[in-house]
């Protein structure tokens, strides 16, 4: 997968944290936060004033994760155009923004996206990979 890695960070699922990462050339930005009890990925639209939060991809709840006691790597990548990111635990996918189609993909499919920003769900599909070759 040809990416640009603009963020990584070592966490522990569970403790607060927030991960962000521009893109490459657009006015995007994706955020990762973890509160102590989920785990979102947030699409941010740098051009925007006030609320530049445009949707948000629960990646986990911290209840449900059985290993997370142990060190996770979070890294944010970019596509070379700059308008698709994508989240990577360890290494595996568990989501992509593709900021041109204005489109979400999470493995947990929730919650549902603004009808502002999207009329996409936010429903896994691998074909997502595909939008970084």
């Amino acid at each position: 997968m040809p990416v640009e890695l603009v963020a990584e960070e070592t966490i522990t699922v569970g403790n607060s944290v927030t991960v962000e990462g521009q893109s490459p050339g657009q006015p995007y930005a994706v955020m990762f936060e973890d509160d102590g009890d989920t785990g979102y990925l947030y699409a941010l639209d740098l051009n925007k004033d006030d609320n530049r939060i445009v949707d948000a991809l629960q990646i986990y709840n911290v209840a449900n994760v059985t290993d997370r006691e142990k060190p996770s790597v979070i890294q944010l990548v970019w596509s070379h155009d700059g308008l698709k990111a994508g989240l990577l635990i360890d290494g595996y996918p568990h989501a992509v923004f593709d900021f041109a189609a204005k489109r979400g993909y999470c493995r947990t499919g929730f919650p549902p996206p603004s009808k502002k920003w999207t009329r996409h769900g936010h429903e896994w599909a691998d074909a997502a990979l595909e939008l970084f070759r």
